[in-house]
Formats: C-alpha cells, structure tokens, sequence
C-alpha cells in the first residue's frame, strides 16, 4: 500500500507540474508535450499495477466496463447539464471502493476513452483526463476507512466528495481554456512573462467571473448523483470485489 501510494504520488506531482507551468514559469509547453507525457503518466501507472498484482483481470474488467459506460454517457449527454457530466458518479464510486490508486486509473482511462469515442480530443484532454484520475484518487482517500456494508455515512462523505471536487475539477480545466483562448486579455487572460502571483491573481479572477457559476453545476450534479443512485451502485461494487477476495488461512 505505501510504495503503491508512493507512485501515486509521484505521477500525480508530475501531472500537476505539467499543467500548471505556465503559472510557475510564465510560459506555456508545446501542448503535443504535455499531451504525450499525460498518456505516459497514466500507461506508466498501469503497467506498473498491473506488473505488481495489485491491478488483476476481474478489475481490468471493471475498468473497461466503467470506461465503456461512461463513454456511452458521454454520447447521450455531450453537453451535460450545465457544468455536470454524469461520467463523474462512477468513477466516483469506483474509487471510494477500491482505492485511490484504482480511482485514479479509472478516471484517466474512462475519460481517455470516452474522449477518443466521442471524438472529444483536443487542447483540454491532458487538463480533463488528469482532473478525472483526481477525483478518482480523491474518493479512493475518503473510502479507506470505509468497512462493511454500505451506510448512509458512505454516501454522505461521497457527496461531499464530489461536490468538491466538481468545483476543483473545473479550475483545473478552465486553466487550459485561460491560456488557449483568454491570451493577453487584459485584467484577467493569461500573459507570458508576468510573475507567479500575478498569473495566479488573473486566473482567480477570470475564474470567479466566467466558470464559477457553471461548475456549481457540475458540484451540485455530483452530490445529487451520488445522493440518489450511490447505494446500490456502491453495495454492488462492495459486493463484487468481496466475491472474487481469495482470503489465506494459517497453517
């Protein structure tokens, strides 16, 4: 558990310095770079789960099934409602049962292959495929101290969970949007050159005056969801990975 949380900790740093440098340096990397190292960060923690028997066949196929899913839901529901997207409820609920490690290479690899079915590939992939893997490693936090059945305290802290990370799901991706398209606006767009706290003070601003709104959408579409449909999804996924536990006796 403390080496895979280790590995875990250092693709997330990794990922996180890649998408945030041009707040740290004041310019921004050619985005084929960032979008080719985001893909290798996550077949990176694959491989490695899957090398060290801590990412077996019955969760690879539950991670297909999710990713599958979700990317079916983003067919039906291309624009979402408002901020909200319901392909956030399984990964959120995949996470909180089986871990922060699963969450996260459940929410990178539903969100990379709904993106390629849905042909929603461009600029803001690496942002969004990142943002799923955290939320994913998010819920896998909140549930390590889960045991047993399903309670209502589970769906309450879940809900929570997502409510927060909608919001901070959003301001990670509307960084990719700050520097694609709000270039050299004055006030608020992102400007090379200008220093950490100065970028930093323009993207709280563009934040709060284009994307705050719309990401409560997406908070309050998280809660409810899981709210309204987390117990049977939740005591079902409890269920699975219980029925396929090989338990060793002594002697």
């Amino acid at each position: 558990m403390r080496r895979s949380g280790g590995q875990l900790a250092l693709v997330s740093a990794a990922g996180a310095v890649l998408l945030i440098w041009p707040l740290l340096a004041g310019s921004s990397a050619p985005l084929a770079v960032v979008s080719g190292a985001v893909v290798a960060l996550v077949l990176v923690t694959v491989a490695v789960e899957t090398a060290t028997r801590r990412l077996d066949a019955r969760q690879l196929a539950l991670l297909a099934t999710i990713a599958a899913i979700d990317s079916a839901l983003r067919l039906l529901f291309v624009e979402g409602i408002g901020g909200w997207s319901p392909i956030f409820f399984l990964i959120l609920a995949a996470g909180y049962v089986y871990g922060p490690s699963f969450g996260f290479v459940c929410g990178t690899t539903a969100l990379l292959v709904s993106a390629v079915v849905t042909g929603g590939i461009g600029p803001w992939l690496p942002y969004e495929a990142l943002g799923c893997g955290w939320i994913g490693v998010a819920a896998g936090l909140a549930g390590m101290r889960r045991s047993g059945a399903v309670r209502t305290r589970d769906l309450v802290v879940l809900a929570v969970v997502g409510a927060v990370t909608g919001l901070l799901y959003g301001a990670l991706t509307d960084l990719q949007d700050w520097i694609t398209f709000y270039r050299g606006t004055p006030a608020f767009g992102w400007q090379p050159g200008l220093s950490s706290a100065e970028l930093a003070r323009h993207f709280a601003v563009f934040y709060v005056t284009t994307s705050l709104v719309w990401d409560l959408f997406r908070s309050v579409g998280n809660a409810l969801a899981v709210l309204l449909l987390g117990l049977p999804v939740l005591a079902a996924l409890v269920r699975y990975r219980q029925r396929f536990s090989v338990i060793v006796l002594p002697g």
